[in-house]
């Protein structure tokens, strides 16, 4: 029932939020664009839900860390996608149809949900063979082709 509630609740508080941010004249900072395209590179194509869920672990990382999400998301061989990239290679992303609500999610992610994940810090692809630090480890929720972890 929790989830149900969840699930039917996360549309409506980000229709609300994305009213609230998607004008075009509304600066981005640094650090909502590199939250945003962190979410949009590991889980665009996730649906919403799964994009979610990434925002979710950044945010239960940095909780866990002490540190801020850009610190999370630019922490080297965390999230591939800035391996050797600066935001200017990756800001193109924004610009995809899923982007504004990544930027609702960044502009938001102390306010997420980590409970949506079982508080996972780690996720894989369902479709590469499991790191080596998920070895003997007991997934704590599926979420579309993403499995997490709480290690």
């Amino acid at each position: 029932m929790k989830k149900l509630i969840i699930l039917l609740g996360l549309p409506l508080i980000f229709c609300s939020l994305y009213a609230q941010h998607t004008h075009n004249n509304v600066k981005l900072t640094r650090e909502t664009k590199i939250i945003a395209i962190t979410i949009l590179a590991e889980a665009r194509g996730e649906g919403h839900g799964g994009m979610y869920a990434v925002a979710a672990v950044i945010a239960q990382r940095a909780f866990e860390r002490k540190r801020t999400p850009t610190e999370i998301c630019l922490k080297p061989y965390q999230f591939s996608c800035w391996n050797g990239k600066k935001l200017k290679d990756l800001e193109h992303l924004l610009k995809v149809p899923q982007g504004k609500y990544a930027l609702a999610l960044a502009k938001n992610i102390k306010l997420l949900s980590r409970d949506f994940i079982g508080f996972a810090n780690h996720y894989h692809n369902n479709k590469i063979k499991p790191p080596y630090w998920a070895k003997g480890q007991k997934p704590v929720k599926t979420i579309g082709n993403h499995i997490f972890y709480k290690l």
